[in-house]
């Protein structure tokens, strides 16, 4: 941790006084427990001693959530916060990098996420649900969480990377999910246990099959460049030629880089999201109907999924209620007065999404899942954050929540499901918190599909 005077100590708020390894402890096990008992004890603002480079200062006003994504990339780094993914993603990825460099890779890859591209988008996450539906079982119960990462998987080989068929596409199919759960350990992301002392220890496993993973990788980046992007709508395609304002293109590295990015950043939070939107959902027998009859009316059509708001409200608040990361972060590289409290710089402060989107204030019976809340409720950008926001807000936003209502309207137009068990706990996986058990579900009834596929 960087050590900061007694006198810059004196600035911070106050927090627990346990020991680093118990907070620690507490922030790995039962991080929402832990959030919500620092909240409720110390307020809107206090700080934690954790194996960070920098005291961390969380935040939970609404007010001071804005201050924090009001920062411009000078004066907060969130590049620098995330420091802790860089052996996962490399150094490359958009969510380490920060100032000048930053804004260059993401001005050069924001085109690919317009609008009109996320039909073409559809049919593949369509298609990729209706795939994996196919081989659930009926009337035994199963945890939907791996079969969601796979449809997730599938979607990002496809519409990112831009893999159709053949043997590289199958075992990029069977190789992310052991490093996505490799990295998923809480052990790893310490550097103390990130150790490769051979090819059977958890870091050399998790080393070799990344370095495989990259292999495969450049070569679709390479072919990509050999044989032209001329008809390709994927995002690759996009990126490959996109050019920044000195006319230059991104390195292999660099595209590699945001490829994982959006590989690991958009795939394990994805099905993350979706099931805990299913959990929510699958509670609730009235609104379970409801999204029933509105996925027989939009079936298989992006553009008529896209435009339901039921299935907009049941993913908005799927967000709210359970997000995927506790916190966000920036860390100051110069003093910032929040709330009247001046924090000095080699601070790390952290809005929470846990506690922001729990406020009363803000969203009545904040525990109650209410989809039709959005119908007279609109939050502001720094009141709902599952994406974080400001100039960091995450690029594949909307990409996910389109992709959530895709395979959302899909499997409810299919099947008639139940929890197996309500009995769910918060589970961290890395730096997400999934439901336990991956989300075990009965399928009661399944119906064939009623379109044949689109996507090639």
């Amino acid at each position: 941790m960087i050590s900061i005077s007694k006198s810059k100590q004196k600035l911070l708020p106050p927090g627990p006084r346990s020991p680093m390894a118990l907070q620690t402890l507490q922030w790995l096990k039962n991080p929402v427990p832990f959030l919500e008992a620092c909240g409720a004890r110390y307020g809107e603002m206090f700080t934690l001693k954790l194996p960070t480079q920098w005291p961390v200062v969380v935040v939970q006003h609404p007010e001071a959530v804005k201050e924090v994504f009001a920062l411009d990339s000078n004066a907060g780094h969130a590049g620098e916060a995330n420091n802790i993914l860089k052996p996962f993603l490399g150094k490359y990825s958009l969510l380490v990098l920060d100032g000048e460099e930053h804004m260059r890779q993401r001005k050069m890859m924001m085109p690919a996420f317009h609008g009109e591209r996320m039909e073409a988008y559809g049919h593949a996450m369509i298609d990729a649900a209706h795939a994996s539906i196919d081989a659930w079982p009926v009337g035994s119960p199963f945890g939907v969480h791996a079969p969601m990462q796979a449809i997730t998987l599938q979607v990002i080989l496809r519409t990112v990377v831009g893999m159709t068929d053949g043997p590289l596409l199958a075992e990029l199919e069977a190789l992310y999910p052991q490093v996505i759960d490799a990295a998923s350990a809480p052990a790893m992301h310490f550097e103390l246990f990130r150790k490769d002392l051979g090819p059977w220890s958890p870091w050399g496993k998790f080393k070799r099959r990344s370095a495989r993973g990259k292999e495969i990788m450049i070569h679709e980046i390479r072919r990509a460049r050999e044989k032209g992007t001329a008809g390709r709508t994927d995002v690759l395609a996009m990126i490959i030629d996109a050019k920044d304002e000195n006319g230059e293109l991104l390195t292999e590295d660099e595209i590699h880089g945001e490829l994982m990015t959006l590989l690991v950043a958009g795939h394990e939070t994805t099905a993350t999201a979706l099931c805990w939107a299913l959990r929510w959902l699958l509670r609730d027998a009235a609104l379970t109907r409801r999204v029933a009859e509105e996925a027989a009316e939009v079936a298989d059509d992006p553009v008529k999924i896209a435009k339901s708001e039921l299935l907009d409200r049941v993913v908005k608040e799927a967000l709210r209620l359970q997000p995927i990361g506790p916190v966000v972060a920036r860390v100051l590289k110069q003093p910032l007065t929040i709330q009247g409290r001046e924090l000095p710089a080699d601070v790390m402060v952290a809005p929470c999404v846990q506690l922001l989107h729990h406020r009363p204030s803000l969203y009545p019976e904040p525990t109650r899942f209410d989809p039709d809340r959005y119908a007279t409720f609109t939050p502001k950008p720094w009141e709902f954050i599952p994406f974080g926001g400001g100039l960091r807000k995450c690029i594949g936003a909307a990409f996910s929540m389109y992709e959530m209502k895709m395979v959302l309207a899909t499997a409810f137009s299919r099947l008639s499901m139940e929890l197996a068990t309500d009995d769910i706990k918060i589970i961290r996986r890395g730096v997400t918190l999934a439901p336990s058990g991956g989300l075990p579900l009965v399928i009661r009834k399944k119906s064939p599909r009623a379109t044949k596929p689109i996507a090639a």
